[in-house]
């Protein structure tokens, strides 16, 4: 039963977070999906990094390949994240701290939206460009430590809205077994990446606490600005955490 429990609530987070079709007749838990999003974000960074290898097979140009590579993370994620990172960047172009909440469930996006949109698909685009070796492994990483920022940002930090689609995620998350969930994960990829690649492990290593970092530092950042967390800036950690995470990957560690 326990076993079947969390495979309604895994399903039900894939539903949540990604496009990923589940049958109607599944009986999908939502109550407690926040602590699977690292791990749904490692599948999905695996599934753009199986894309990647084979656009490379096809001796596809890096610029293009890393385009459409960005294309899919949008599209395979519904652009949840993406439009929270719009609605906190048009809340934070409010001078008026009290009325930025209110500026962010506007369904219309503001100027400050659309710009952030355009800062980050072109972030993440030539950051990957950049990035020629070790895709596969790089993207589902960046896509789980994203996440595991988001669950990080759940624990930590009050939610803004006494009614709202990320208030669910707060009430069933669980300290700190959720975050030490999600964080196993990651090492566990961490581990397996450090066991291929056993002379790259100051490297990878230096990455792994660098990225944590970043991951950390973002929720704080929204946490100061707003106060605590809403819906929409759980995307905007995920997405700005990607962007930045992306762009350390591009410094050469020798």
């Amino acid at each position: 039963m326990l076993l079947l429990n969390n495979l309604n609530s895994l399903l039900a987070a894939l539903a949540f977070y990604t496009c990923c079709p589940i049958p109607t007749n599944f009986q999908l838990d939502f109550a407690r999906i926040a602590r699977w999003a690292p791990a749904i974000g490692l599948l999905l960074g695996g599934g753009l990094g199986l894309v990647d290898l084979g656009l490379d097979w096809l001796q596809m140009p890096i610029l293009t390949r890393s385009g459409i590579i960005v294309v899919l993370w949008i599209w395979w994620t519904g652009g949840l994240h993406l439009d929270g990172a719009m609605d906190a960047a048009d809340g934070l172009a409010v001078q008026d701290p009290a009325r930025r909440l209110t500026v962010m469930t506007d369904s219309v996006t503001g100027a400050f939206g659309a710009m952030v949109a355009v800062v980050i698909i072109l972030l993440k685009t030539c950051a990957l460009t950049a990035i020629t070796r070790d895709r596969a492994w790089i993207l589902p990483l960046v896509a789980g430590w994203s996440r595991w920022g988001q669950v990080l940002a759940i624990a930590l930090y009050p939610y803004l809205k006494a009614q709202g689609k990320g208030a669910f995620h707060r009430q069933g998350l669980r300290i700190p077994q959720d975050i030490l969930l999600g964080l196993a994960f990651i090492l566990a990829v961490t581990g397996y990446q450090l066991y291929l690649q056993p002379a790259n492990w100051v490297v990878i290593c230096i990455r792994s606490i660098a990225s944590c970092g970043i991951t950390a530092l973002t929720g704080y950042y929204f946490h100061r600005r707003f106060g605590g967390h809403t819906g929409d800036t759980y995307g905007a950690v995920v997405e700005w955490t990607e962007a930045f995470i992306l762009c350390l990957w591009t410094i050469p560690i020798t």
